[in-house]
């Protein structure tokens, strides 16, 4: 019998992160979920709730300590793991926060969200990923390579530090056997999303929003045997919206 394979998914509980769950779930994954909310009784996966591991990442030590309990879940052995979990602050009204009206604690809360708790993980469960020759997935975005109309500074700057990352990563994890991958969302169809979009979707090539399922099936493809020999590539799923 072939052995269950695990992933390890940040941002579980809306949109990419739950297409996630449900591809990964589907193709037989054990999927253990990671979020600052407890488990949500009515997401439909199975085993869902002693699979759930309730984390803060805005804090690095609870972060840290984080790696315990998910090292004691996973038996020594992980497939995959995905950051997938960022935050974008809005100013009052869902105003745009810039470089001048960011506050230096916002900047430290999304970078710590968004750059150092995808290193902080991949590096406490390197020994993990590395029994397995298993695959990493940073999920950054479109903003990260240009200014975007709704996305703030933190956010783009911390997306753009974690395609950087992603190489670095890739470089340093690659002779341990494990990818590592950044796959990078245009305008897809999730909570995130702010009022405008619409305007933005008219001028995009493909002219309509991304499905979450459509950045899934990508993940999916950055963990699975297809792409043995990707690593260190960002992939661009957005419709052309890059071009």
């Amino acid at each position: 019998m072939s052995e269950q394979k695990t992933l390890v998914l940040t941002g579980a509980s809306r949109g990419i992160g739950h297409a996630t769950v449900k591809r990964f779930s589907a193709e037989g994954w054990r999927v253990l979920t990671c979020s600052r909310q407890p488990f949500d009784p009515r997401c439909p996966w199975p085993g869902g709730e002693e699979n759930h591991i309730e984390i803060d990442l805005a804090d690095p030590n609870k972060t840290i300590a984080a790696i315990e309990t998910i090292k004691a879940k996973v038996g020594g052995r992980i497939h995959a793991l995905v950051n997938n979990a960022g935050i974008s602050p809005k100013g009052p009204g869902g105003a745009r926060l810039n470089t001048m009206t960011t506050d230096l604690r916002t900047w430290g809360h999304v970078f710590h969200v968004n750059f150092f708790a995808p290193v902080i993980l991949a590096r406490g469960l390197q020994d993990e990923l590395t029994a397995t020759k298993g695959s990493i997935v940073n999920v950054t975005s479109i903003a990260g390579v240009r200014v975007h109309p709704f996305a703030g500074a933190a956010y783009a700057t911390s997306k753009a530090a974690l395609a950087a990352l992603t190489r670095e990563m890739a470089h340093d994890f690659g002779p341990l056997g494990v990818r590592v991958n950044a796959i990078a969302p245009g305008e897809v169809e999730t909570a995130i999303l702010s009022p405008g979009t619409d305007k933005i979707v008219e001028k995009l090539p493909m002219q309509r929003l991304g499905q979450p399922k459509e950045v899934a099936d990508v993940i999916w493809f950055l963990c699975s045997d297809q792409s043995s020999y990707i690593s260190g590539a960002e992939i661009e799923v957005n419709g052309a919206q890059h071009v």
